[in-house]
């Protein structure tokens, strides 16, 4: 199965210091890559739990609204590992309005942490990719890539585009080595649904349209992020792989 190693691989995971991010930094490290953790909080459990696979783990804080910074954040990164091969954009933020009423600066936020600060850290971590003929990149939608949900009007528009934003770096990097993917995820139980979760009415409808009957776990991101990391994906550029319980299908 050495399709699926990562051995001598340094993935950079945004949001990889819990939830699914860190699910998914998880599974890297397992299949044997190197970590750098971005975050804005750091949290040191984290850390050691990677590094008890025998990879390196190192946490860089980035604050993803300030895509000014993202440069400086870039020259961080590349202090404590020379080489990005693998680029996880997990982190992201969903800020509840009604439209009519939805504040510009939340607005903002919300496009930049999920929208545009995906767009300058696919170029600046994509050009080493492609000089080098060899890359990785997930982006993580969501199921707002398809729906439009419900007083989520910014966060609905960051992902719908993202999925777009995949295909657009696709078309132009697939023959340059570096293939460029988006994983969705349906609802997971993470402090992002926290809100969600504790609204019994609301989990139990979204647990009946959920065929496997349950909430995702972190974990449950894994295997495919290995998938997409890996050369097991390497004639897979452009897509969207969808880890819902077969929310979408219902």
């Amino acid at each position: 199965m050495n399709l699926f190693r990562l051995d001598g691989e340094t993935a950079l995971v945004t949001g990889g210091v819990r939830g699914l991010g860190k699910g998914m930094a998880m599974g890297l490290a397992q299949a044997g890559a190197n970590i750098v953790l971005a975050a804005r909080h750091d949290n040191p459990d984290t850390v050691r739990e990677i590094r008890r696979f025998g990879v390196r783990c190192t946490y860089v804080p980035v604050d993803l609204s300030d895509v000014d910074k993202l440069d400086a954040f870039a020259d961080a990164v590349f202090r404590a590992e020379s080489r990005i091969d693998i680029l996880v954009n997990c982190a992201g933020v969903n800020l509840r309005h009604p439209s009519i009423d939805f504040p510009k600066r939340d607005w903002d936020t919300v496009l930049n942490v999920n929208l545009n600060a995906v767009f300058c850290l696919c170029r600046i971590f994509g050009g080493p990719m492609i000089e080098r003929k060899h890359g990785k990149i997930i982006n993580v939608g969501s199921l707002l890539s398809y729906q439009g949900g419900y007083t989520a009007a910014a966060y609905a528009a960051s992902k719908g585009a993202l999925m777009q934003l995949t295909k657009a770096f696709s078309n132009e990097w697939a023959k340059e080595g570096v293939n460029v993917n988006c994983l969705v995820p349906g609802y997971f139980d993470t402090d992002l649904n926290e809100a969600l979760i504790k609204d019994e009415a609301r989990s139990e409808r979204i647990l009946e349209r959920i065929p496997q009957g349950r909430w995702g776990k972190p974990e449950d991101l894994a295997g495919a992020a290995v998938f997409m990391a890996s050369a097991a994906s390497d004639y897979m550029n452009g897509a969207a792989v969808l880890i819902d319980g077969g929310w979408l299908g219902r």
